[in-house]
């Protein structure tokens, strides 16, 4: 199975557990890591604080409002990011096309955070997130979370271990569980949005081993 940056090879690159990250020379690696990161979607840990910033509204949240800006911001945070242009172009394409999302939260009018990742069925793959207001990114979190719950999402991937995410309630499964949790996720017709009913454009190939 060949796997590259257009949509066919990325949809089904997801599909087999693998995901593309670029090194410090642009080139492109697929990895697929043993154990996997996962939030339950029951298991999301919500502080009070973070509870009462959520209820009492103080950031608004948009869906895909802001793609472009999303995932170029979360590039932007570091030297050596692995969000290369390429990676830019490839999952703009996947948006384009209702597979790539982006929740976004505003602050007084101004974007203050948000995530984005791609949605295939009843499954999705958180890819990065950013703040520029303390929590913001925690709300964007949150809601992601509610939406997947009352969409019939089952899986949410995280793919590697941070402490930020542990403290959010992120898990290790080992990736032969993860494997057989994606596949069943994804033959799920879920949808993130209204009106982006999911006819995947690729034929899904499965290998033990997508890398």
């Amino acid at each position: 199975m060949r796997l590259d940056l257009t949509p066919d090879g990325l949809l089904t690159a997801y599909a087999n557990g693998a995901f593309p990250m670029a090194d410090d020379d642009g080139r492109i690696q697929w990895l697929s890591p043993d154990p996997r990161g996962i939030i339950e979607l029951d298991r999301l840990r919500v502080s009070r604080s973070l509870r009462s910033l959520v209820r009492r509204k103080v950031f608004d949240v948009t869906v895909d409002r802001c793609f472009d800006e999303v995932i170029r911001t979360c590039g932007d945070r570091n030297e050596g990011t692995w969000i290369s242009d390429a990676i830019v172009e490839a999952y703009t394409r996947l948006h384009k096309l209702g597979f790539a999302h982006s929740v976004e939260t505003w602050h007084e009018g101004i974007l203050a955070g948000g995530l984005y990742g791609v949605a295939i069925g009843g499954a999705f793959f958180g890819e990065s997130m950013f703040h520029r207001v303390s929590n913001a990114s925690k709300v964007a979190l949150v809601k992601l979370v509610e939406r997947m719950r009352d969409r019939g999402f089952v899986l949410l991937d995280v793919q590697f271990t941070t402490e930020h995410l542990f403290r959010l309630g992120m898990e290790e499964i080992p990736a032969a569980e993860y494997l057989e949790r994606l596949r069943r996720a994804i033959r799920l017709p879920c949808t993130f949005v209204e009106g982006n009913e999911q006819h995947p454009p690729f034929r899904i190939q499965w290998e033990s081993n997508p890398t």
